[in-house]
């Protein structure tokens, strides 16, 4: 009777993970081109980079499979989601969807992850399968994940890396300790994944040898061989990484670069006359670090996390949080739950959501949802947790279909603000205007002996070689390409195609223009008008 029993939960179980990796996926792909409305210039670097390296093994500027890093804007990105977006492009075509395409991908398998690692974080409970199944839900309808997983954000896909590496450690110490192998190098691709993981990934492997350092020691030749291997598959990484160009966009970014604090400390002081309690007080040390405290906190504002959401539209509907409201008090519980009771390997989970957020509270820029994505899924566990054992619980039976249909009611106030009014309302922090220009350029081109373009937008120029399909040997040879001392590249001119911080100071009769509305001469002809998806004007084409 339990033999059979447990067989009908078993069934039940496989069904409803079934039906969430199905709404998982759909949630992810469905209208993926067309939402978010444009493509962002990091998202179309991406696609034209994977488009490079599938026709001929070069990157835009014409480096050999590159291993260490792209170069694109001066910001040196790691490779990897570029290789993951080769196939979708020879499938699809050098398109929106398929550039989205290993993003919304990775974002299904993680949900499916999360259901897996959950299990394995909490080994030892008989309800382990209903934490899992709740976390994975939860992550599956999360509008923090369905945000990032459909545009091209590299961190996205770092985060199934991260969820794998953490996942088959803990399956290799308890099973097969072969599978740390795996572990380490799911771990090392994403290092050559996303910046936060270089920091994070580390990190996690660390901590989890620490805590499991007397399984570690009785099993030296699976450590051994996996260390050696690993040691192989970092060495690309290990070289780049204490060059110029690894540390460009921390030192772009950081606050430690902020002359502020120390500014006002030398100020402080001096105004104390340099006394030694002073120097102690207002010493500028101490100033970055509350600094850095500030913002490593404001990644876990409740105003943040379950109201508004990031500030940065690209990472949220700007009215809802990164978390739904609902999720909140099953947060509160969940992690009282998992300090109380101290199920399994229950200390990888808050353990993982501290470590996650080190590296993001060094920006300027905080909170940000992209850089602490690393964190995911173990928001989702934690609030898994306080759900199920609310579910488990015979006092609050009653209140579980009305938690139900609070929950459904938050996630389709998402969907219908996603899906009917964010587009509108943001087409213009996507570049929108860039695709329907240069259909209008192409198709005018050969009239004019030149097409001078606005950087105003956005960095223009891969815009024009990814929508015109550019050849990237020709554009290798003709493109005339400026860098600094700092390791900016600037595209100036491709073909007739040419780029220009102010469009002012040319003045060339016989080409065509392209600028933002406000910069349009009065005196100009214009002959079309580009416009948002809420109606405001985006670009304008006009002659002199």
């Amino acid at each position: 009777m339990l033999r059979k029993r447990a067989k009908i939960l078993g069934v039940k179980y496989k069904l409803l993970l079934g039906f969430i990796i199905i709404v998982a996926f759909l949630l992810r792909f469905v209208s993926l081109g067309v939402n978010p409305p444009s493509l962002s210039w990091d998202e179309v670097a991406w696609g034209y980079n994977a488009y490079s390296l599938g026709l001929d093994g070069r990157d835009e500027f014409g480096r050999f499979l590159p291993l260490d890093y792209l170069e694109s804007f001066g910001d040196f990105k790691p490779p990897v989601y570029a290789y993951t977006d080769i196939l979708p492009i020879k499938a699809f075509g050098l398109n929106e969807f398929s550039v989205r395409f290993p993003s919304a991908f990775f974002g299904g398998l993680t949900v499916i992850l999360a259901y897996f690692l959950t299990k394995e974080i909490f080994y030892s409970s008989k309800d382990k399968k209903l934490y899992a199944l709740c976390a994975s839900l939860l992550l599956a309808i999360s509008p923090w994940h369905i945000m990032l997983s459909r545009a091209a954000f590299e961190a996205n896909v770092s985060t199934f890396f991260i969820v794998l590496g953490v996942y088959l450690f803990l399956y290799s110490m308890r099973r097969k300790y072969w599978f740390l192998t795996l572990s380490f190098a799911s771990f090392i691709v994403s290092l050559y994944t996303f910046n936060t993981a270089r920091i994070v990934s580390p990190l996690l492997v660390l901590t989890l040898l620490f805590f499991f350092r007397k399984q570690i020691i009785q099993h030296k030749k699976e450590f051994f061989i996996a260390s050696i291997i690993g040691a192989i598959l970092i060495i690309p990484f290990a070289k780049f990484a204490p060059s110029q160009a690894a540390s460009l966009r921390f030192k772009e970014v950081n606050i430690f670069s902020d002359p502020g604090p120390v500014e006002t400390s030398n100020l402080e002081i001096k105004n104390d006359n340099g006394s030694l309690i002073s120097k102690f007080i207002h010493n500028r040390r101490l100033i970055y670090s509350v600094d850095y405290l500030t913002h490593y906190f404001d990644n876990l504002n409740p105003s943040f996390l379950f109201i508004k959401g990031d500030g940065n539209p690209k990472f949220s509907t700007q009215d809802v949080g990164e978390l739904f409201l609902w999720e909140l008090p099953f947060f509160i519980a969940g992690l009282i739950f998992l300090l109380r009771r101290k199920e399994g390997s229950w200390w990888v989970v808050p353990l993982w959501l501290i470590l996650g957020i080190i590296p993001a509270a060094t920006a300027r820029e905080t909170p940000h949802a992209l850089r602490i994505e690393t964190t995911l899924p173990t928001f989702q566990i934690i609030t898994g947790l306080g759900f199920a054992n609310f579910i488990l619980n015979p006092k609050f039976k009653k209140f579980i279909i009305p938690a139900l249909f609070l929950l459904i009611f938050n996630l389709v106030y998402f969907l219908h603000g996603y899906i009917f009014h964010y587009p509108r309302e943001f087409s213009g922090e996507w570049q929108y205007g860039y695709k329907d220009s240069i259909n209008y350029v192409e198709k005018v081109k050969e009239n004019y002996s030149g097409i001078n373009i606005t950087e105003d937008l956005g960095r223009p120029y891969i815009y024009y070689l990814f929508y015109t399909k550019y050849d990237p040997k020709v554009f290798r040879k003709e493109a005339m390409v400026k860098r600094d001392a700092f390791g900016f590249v600037e595209v100036q001119s491709f073909n007739k195609y040419h780029f220009y911080k102010d469009l002012g100071l040319i003045n060339d009769k016989h080409s065509l223009y392209i600028d933002v509305p406000g910069k349009v001469p009065p005196s100009a002809n214009i002959v079309k008008t580009f416009y948002r998806l809420n109606g405001e004007p985006s670009l304008v084409a006009y002659e002199k």
